[in-house]
């Protein structure tokens, strides 16, 4: 079975407020099975829409990271990310 993915691109704002973020996040995405490939750290975007901040979480499998996505704990940490980032996620099921 293929292992899922959650590809977020983020422009922060509020780089203070958008630490509860990520202190909030992460233990949320841990408890759904995820675990950070890419989180920040150098990058070059060389094409399409500029944001300065990239990551990446595996997942065990697609349906993983679509539950952890809608599910309504992460739902209410969202919210932050919103108020203090630009941001495009994309949930995507990885190759076999």
């Amino acid at each position: 079975m293929p292992k899922g993915y959650i590809i977020g691109h983020i422009t922060v704002n509020d780089p203070e407020a958008y630490q509860e973020y990520i202190t909030r996040d992460t233990p949320i995405i841990a408890a759904h099975g995820g675990k950070p490939i890419v989180r920040g750290g150098a990058s070059d975007s060389v094409e399409g829409p500029q944001f300065d901040r990239h990551v990446v979480f595996e997942f065990p499998d697609y349906e993983s990271a679509r539950a952890l996505y809608h599910s309504p704990e992460y739902q209410e940490v969202v919210r932050i990310r919103h108020a203090t980032a630009t941001s495009m996620i994309v949930l995507v099921e990885g190759a076999d």
